[in-house]
């Protein structure tokens, strides 16, 4: 496997990742007691914290992108053992 492939597949393990954790630590106004201004959502998160999401994200992608590097050398689950995929037809 060459780097761009590695750095593309991480790249997606990430985006994947961060809209995993966008949902994660977020309440609403209600939740937190501050007064809805004028036009606002009631469901518009009042602590959403970007850098946090990143964090989450990259430790996230960061395990699971080891886990697939690890199978793609080891070989520990192929194509031909999924049943119904077989790679020779």
């Amino acid at each position: 496997m060459n780097l761009y492939a590695i750095f593309a597949i991480y790249v997606l393990f990430w985006v994947i990742s961060a809209f995993v954790m966008l949902p994660f630590g977020i309440r609403t106004p209600d939740e937190t007691g501050e007064v809805l201004i004028r036009g606002q959502a009631d469901s518009a998160p009042s602590n959403f914290r970007p850098g946090m999401v990143a964090l989450r994200a990259t430790l996230m992608s960061a395990v699971l992108f080891g886990l697939y590097y690890a199978n793609y050398v080891q070989g520990w689950v192929t194509i031909d053992m999924l049943p119904g995929f077989h790679a020779g037809r």
